[in-house]
């Protein structure tokens, strides 16, 4: 009987690693979404999770997929296959790279630090956020890959070029200028839980923490949590939950127009990006101004609720730029596939944020290793069995809208 079960079933050798347990059963982003929600108090795992007002944008982001099918070919010669794609005046490994989050380590302790880490290991650019809980500096130190910085183009322009200066002193390459926070979006579920940033606590805060002992017990042994490019600022003051809030009101730039632009340009030498370009008009007018780029984003949906879902932008944008500028597409990317479908559409790589959040929040640095092989493994599969053996040769060709 022995004999016989050893032929068809093999006994599986038991991991000691916890966190290698949790990831060796987490098949997709949606696993690893069920884990973060399980590992985080409720108030932080919606602050990652959540998006503005009705959440519609984000909801249509992920949906804008499901309208499209592959169209596959068959007897192609696709024995070796190529995921790499120029992009930013670089060649890239893959053609997606990790997008900037604010306030990282109330997933992890490691925080931004471990997201770097990790994508440096496979060569992705990583996007630090203004709003990061590591500093420029701190990023530089733990990669050697290639860095992006996030900019909140703020009223203190002194403070700008600081973090321009800083950013180029430490090698970022690429500057992507949030257009899309002239304001804070409201995002109801902060709201009800309560939730600001940084977290005042309560009874119900407290409860939850005891309810999710190994997220509590990793915060208390690490270091308080702060904004670490504002550190030292003038008029903010980090101690306050109300600091940020307060600070961030004041700083937003509703006044913020293209003109702008040409002071960056005198500051900054790497690529120029804007990220949060939402319509065909405003791509051209981006082109016209003559930046290396743009992000078709609406910031997850945590913005303007009822924002056109980004992936149907990314044809019409292609249509009236592509060539012209690289094109961007950020937001409702879940698998390798939607890679695919998203460069097959006309843009030249994708971005996202919450996937590494949920791997992050899963199982820290180890996960978001687990995250970007699990997409990279996807995104080789679906070149081999769509026959196109490179992601650069992807073409509108490859997708067709679904009847």
């Amino acid at each position: 009987m022995i004999r016989t079960l050893r032929s068809v079933a093999r006994f599986r050798r038991f991991e000691p690693n916890r966190a290698k347990r949790r990831l060796s059963r987490a098949a997709s982003v949606a696993d690893l979404r069920e884990l973060a929600r399980r590992r985080l108090p409720a108030g932080v795992f919606d602050y990652i999770d959540g998006a503005a007002e009705d959440e519609l944008s984000m909801e249509r982001n992920a949906a804008a997929f499901d309208k499209w099918e592959f169209a596959p070919r068959v007897l192609r010669d696709v024995s070796e296959l190529d995921t790499s794609v120029d992009l930013l005046g670089r060649r890239h490994p893959v053609p997606f790279a990790l997008a900037p989050t604010g306030f990282t380590r109330i997933v992890c302790p490691d925080g931004e630090l471990a997201v770097a880490r990790a994508a440096a290991r496979k060569g992705i650019a990583y996007s630090l956020s203004t709003l990061s809980t590591r500093s420029i500096e701190e990023i530089r130190a733990v990669s050697d890959g290639p860095l992006w910085f996030q900019l909140y183009f703020w009223r203190d322009r002194g403070l700008v070029a600081e973090w321009l200066q800083r950013a180029a002193d430490c090698d970022y390459e690429a500057l992507l200028v949030a257009v899309d926070t002239p304001v804070f979006g409201r995002r109801e579920r902060d709201v009800r839980r309560g939730f600001t940033l940084p977290p005042t606590l309560g009874p119900d805060t407290v409860l939850d923490g005891l309810r999710r002992p190994g997220w509590t017990w990793s915060l208390l042994r690490s270091d308080p949590i702060t904004f670490a490019n504002l550190t030292g600022v003038q008029g903010y003051d980090g101690s306050s939950a109300l600091g940020l809030a307060e600070f961030a009101h004041n700083q937003f730039n509703q006044a913020l127009s293209w003109d702008d632009l040409d002071w960056l340009r005198e500051r900054w030498a790497g690529k120029l990006v804007l990220k949060g370009v939402q319509s065909v008009a405003d791509a051209q007018m981006a082109a016209q101004q003559g930046v290396d780029g743009i992000i078709l984003s609406n910031h997850g949906g945590r913005q303007l609720d009822g924002a056109p879902p980004i992936l149907e932008l990314v044809p019409q944008v292609a249509d009236a730029v592509g060539g012209d500028i690289n094109i961007i597409c950020d937001g409702g990317i879940r698998r390798g596939s939607h890679v695919a479908m998203a460069l097959a559409l006309g843009a030249d790589a994708v971005t996202f944020g919450r996937p590494y959040l949920y791997a992050l929040a899963a199982a820290g640095e180890p996960g978001v290793d687990h995250l970007i092989d699990q997409f990279t493994e996807d995104l080789n599969r679906t070149l081999a069995l769509l026959g196109v053996p490179k992601a650069s040769a992807l073409t509108p060709a490859s997708v067709r809208l679904r009847h």
